[in-house]
């Protein structure tokens, strides 16, 4: 009878029954509770798991067969569906795996963990205070104290989706504090500005003077000493070269923390320059800004405060997780909203019931965007300030340690002494280490780094990144993060790249 008074009460549109959800609730909720099961299972419990694999590889045809990527014209049952969860888990990367130290992040945080599955559950998005009211007071919370640790008094920020867009924020902040008119009137007949970086510089300053419509030929790149430091001196004949051509200079890019080496420009010299020619200078500490929350290693950034803005992303040597990126600007007069402001009336209404002010979505490119500023805030008041500094040292201490072991192992060399958490060295197999230094040996060094890490990723033994660099052969790059890693990963690091190329 229940059923029939239902269809009798239907109400139809083009054929549509409107009455009721469409979902089944219980269905749904048992469905998440056993793939929460799985990921606590299959990630969460073996992130410290030596023995498990750091990636089960296969190559892209044979990983496509196994996942059955199609789509269909009908859904699948719950139970393929898990199975699927189970599947992506096991053929992806653990990055949280101890021997994960391939890239600039590596690790899991469980308190930001479980603040990004508070988030994915809610799904907000941070532009004003009336849809998103917690997380815009913890950006903001966040923002002020980051500020702190750069050394400004006052300031301003916002997060993004990666250090490279912060860059390119600031690239186009600093041009609009240098010609405010473009903003409404465009490129045309602007002079031609010029911007400076360190060749090892990340290649996010180059990306984002193509998009920008700066051009990467008006990129001036200063020349960088031995350890991958820009030469304050190179960088004012630049500035000099630009002005004698006519040019515009308006922005200089520093790197706290350069994507191979590791390395810190001097800022204090550089911001002596950009002091004395008027040019906007932003640090690009994506990598080494974690540095600041050491008090034995914040050194490394000496003179940041001098910067009028900073990119530092918390999801690499904070482990975050990604992604977690701030740009930090040191003008408090809204300059953010000023350069991006687009003053949607649908949106940003000002006459709303609540302070207006607090709707901070205009200094952003982006409409919707993501609570990222808060997988930061709940870890940092897990674990303190304190709990984080020790990640930083611990970090760079174990650096240390691998340097020191290397120095003792035959066939290992290193590039250069680190002052990061970068570790580049070679490895100079038994058959090659009587050979003759010149253009052969090179030649033969220079395939050893990637025979050795194709070795690795098919056993799953470890993951570990190589590159060539300015005129230097394949070497190996390894990154210490994690807090899961100990003093006895890196013996194994180095006694596993010795026994994966016993045969070379």
């Amino acid at each position: 009878k229940q059923e029939m008074l239902q269809k009798k009460s239907a109400v139809l549109v083009d054929g549509v029954i409107l009455n009721g959800p469409i979902m089944d609730s219980k269905a749904g909720e048992n469905f998440v509770e056993k793939a929460c099961k799985i990921i606590m299972e299959e990630v969460v419990q073996k992130a410290d798991d030596v023995t498990e694999k750091v990636c089960e590889w296969q190559a892209p045809e044979k990983l496509k067969q196994i996942l059955d990527l199609e789509m269909r014209d009908t859904g699948e049952c719950h139970q393929k569906i898990l199975q699927l969860c189970r599947d992506v888990i096991k053929y992806s990367v653990k990055t949280n795996h101890p021997r994960f130290f391939n890239q600039l992040y590596a690790g899991i945080d469980y308190y930001s963990l479980v603040a990004r599955f508070i988030t994915e559950a809610l799904n907000p998005s941070v532009y004003t205070y009336e849809v998103s009211p917690v997380f815009l007071l913890v950006e903001e919370a966040v923002i002020k104290k980051m500020i702190e640790f750069i050394g400004w008094e006052e300031g301003d920020g916002i997060f993004n989706p990666g250090g490279s867009v912060s860059n390119m924020y600031a690239m186009n902040l600093a041009r609009y504090k240098f010609c405010p008119e473009i903003k409404e009137k465009g490129l045309s007949g602007l002079p031609r500005l010029v911007l400076f970086a360190s060749e090892e510089c990340h290649y996010s300053m180059k990306k984002a003077a193509s998009f920008l419509g700066i051009g990467t030929e008006n990129l001036y790149f200063v020349k960088a000493d031995e350890r991958g430091k820009m030469i304050p001196e190179e960088l004012e004949k630049q500035v000099q070269r630009a002005r004698k051509e006519g040019s515009a200079p308006f922005l200089v890019c520093a790197t706290a923390g350069t994507t191979v080496l590791g390395a810190f420009d001097p800022l204090d010299k550089i911001a002596d320059i950009c002091e004395n020619h008027g040019l906007w200078l932003h640090v690009d500490a994506s990598w080494g800004g974690s540095a600041l929350i050491s008090r034995k290693h914040c050194r490394l950034l000496h003179g940041i405060h001098r910067a009028d803005s900073v990119a530092w992303n918390p999801h690499k040597m904070l482990l975050a997780g990604i992604q977690c990126c701030a740009l930090l600007v040191k003008d408090n007069s809204g300059l953010l909203k000023k350069c991006y402001s687009a003053e949607a009336a649908y949106l940003f209404q000002q006459d709303k019931f609540y302070d207006v002010s607090y709707d901070t979505g205009d200094k952003s490119i982006q409409c919707s965007r993501r609570p990222d500023a808060f997988k930061f805030w709940l870890m940092w008041k897990a674990l303190g300030t304190v709990g984080l500094e020790e990640r930083v040292n611990r970090a760079l201490a174990l650096a240390r340690y691998l340097v020191e072991e290397i120095k003792k192992r035959e066939g290992f060399q290193l590039l250069l002494e680190p002052e990061y958490a970068n570790v580049c060295f070679w490895y100079i197999p038994p058959s090659l280490r009587k050979m003759e230094d010149g253009p052969e040996f090179w030649q033969k060094l220079h395939q050893v780094a990637p025979i050795i890490k194709e070795r690795m990723m098919k056993k799953g033994s470890m993951m570990l990144g190589y590159q060539p660099h300015w005129g230097k052969v394949n070497f190996f790059r390894q990154v210490v993060i994690s807090p899961q890693v100990s003093r006895e990963d890196m013996d194994f690091l180095l006694d596993e790249i010795e026994l994966l190329a016993k045969d070379l």
